[in-house]
């Protein structure tokens, strides 16, 4: 595939040049060395929260700033919970080390794989309208993929059972990226990195979470429509929900402002990396950059159904056993790109994400009445930081009590 050098960095980005120990740490997260499948209970919850006012709302407060004050913890943390009015928003840390400036919900951030739910977005819509079904094949709408995957549906794309190799698990990809990681790639050519593999298991027969299926998705919408994914994007999701702050860049670059991705390895200071890759290497898997007041509005309007039909919205629910990549709070079931987490103060419906710099997670009611969305501003996952890990996942499911009203339903 054609592959062109990005430029130097601009003097505003203060990354710098990266210790490759560090770049290859990651790298291996990016790849998403940790795939999760099966039923993930909750962890051990800290202080219980309760309303999204009083001494729940407090609560959660303390817990983001002891997040924030833990070893190897966030620079920087902030909740928006949305009930209906006015949206609350929770926030500790700070959106620039060097500056100091807060977290605003205004900020960008790279919003991880939690753009894999906009794909699922698309998708199901184009479903809605008859341009794709559930049951089209990789065979039949993209027939230049390798014959071996010609029987993957969309259906088992958007699930995670569909047994496509994970092109970010490429060594070769990954050997790219550590030697020049503002490399851009060609987004529609990346499942060429594991075109001559085969499916790791029979189609529908088990879970594991690949970042080839959305790419995949992502194809075969700028198939049937004719479109680019990206202009799909702003018809079909931007413009109906009113998302003014979001895009799906190619580069390396993030739009003024924005709260920094920091790598923090203790006892190493906190390194800014919000620039250090392209976001052009994960596209439709998770390359876009929102805001949390964008990611607010995205989440209500997509676990409600709103841009899709009843119809369609009944096979999306259709749950499996598998979890989210980092897992969300509490039990976590597999829909058509949305996830379920079953807490004990209640039910949202939702994805989360990561990537060097960014952890996410946007949840909301089935109705999509009540929201939350949770953004770090490092990066939170099973192969990098187990222990925090467990530790946000309390803190998250905390969160969806604040919003629930802290009792069971």
């Amino acid at each position: 595939m054609p592959l062109t050098p990005l430029p130097r960095p601009r003097t505003r980005s203060r990354t710098g040049a990266r210790p490759r120990s560090r770049l290859r740490l990651t790298l291996v997260a990016l790849a998403g060395a940790c795939c999760l499948g099966g039923l993930l209970p909750a962890p051990a919850a800290g202080a219980a929260a309760g309303g999204s006012g009083g001494e729940g709302g407090r609560a959660l407060q303390r817990q983001l700033e002891q997040l924030v004050s833990t070893p190897g913890g966030p620079p920087g943390v902030i909740v928006v919970l949305q009930k209906g009015g006015a949206p609350r928003v929770l926030r500790a840390g700070v959106a620039d080390l060097e500056t100091g400036r807060p977290i605003e919900p205004t900020d960008h951030m790279r919003i991880a794989s939690t753009a894999k739910a906009f794909s699922g977005a698309v998708a199901l819509r184009l479903v809605q309208q008859g341009a794709l079904g559930l049951d089209s094949t990789i065979g039949r709408t993209l027939p230049k993929l390798p014959r071996a995957w010609r029987s993957v549906t969309l259906r088992q794309l958007l699930n995670h059972t569909s047994g496509l190799p994970d092109y970010s698990e490429d060594p070769e990809f990954v050997e790219l990226l550590q030697a020049d990681p503002r490399r851009t790639f060609d987004p529609r050519r990346l499942l060429d990195f594991v075109a001559d593999e085969p499916l790791r298991f029979r189609p529908g027969s088990r879970y594991r979470y690949s970042n080839s299926d959305n790419i995949a998705v992502a194809l075969m919408a700028e198939a049937v429509t004719r479109r680019p994914y990206e202009e799909l994007l702003r018809r079909i999701v931007y413009r109906p929900l009113d998302l003014r702050r979001t895009s799906l860049p190619l580069g390396y670059e993030m739009p003024e402002p924005y709260m920094r991705g920091y790598a923090v390895e203790p006892p190493a200071p906190p390194e800014d990396v919000s620039e250090v890759l392209s976001a052009s290497g994960v596209w439709a898997s998770g390359g876009i950059v929102s805001t949390p007041r964008d990611m607010t509005r995205f989440i209500r309007g997509y676990a409600s159904g709103r841009l899709t039909s009843k119809a369609v919205l009944r096979e999306q629910r259709r749950w499996i056993e598998g979890a989210s990549e980092p897992a969300g709070p509490g039990r976590n079931r597999a829909g058509l790109g949305i996830f379920r987490y079953d807490t004990r103060c209640g039910v949202v419906l939702g994805h989360t994400g990561n990537f060097p710099g960014y952890t996410q997670l946007i949840a909301a009611t089935p109705d999509g009445r009540k929201s939350l969305t949770v953004s770090l501003t490092t990066q939170v996952n099973k192969a990098l930081t187990p222990g925090l890990l467990e530790r946000l996942r309390a803190v998250e499911e905390n969160a969806v009590c604040a919003l629930l009203g802290g009792h069971r339903h």
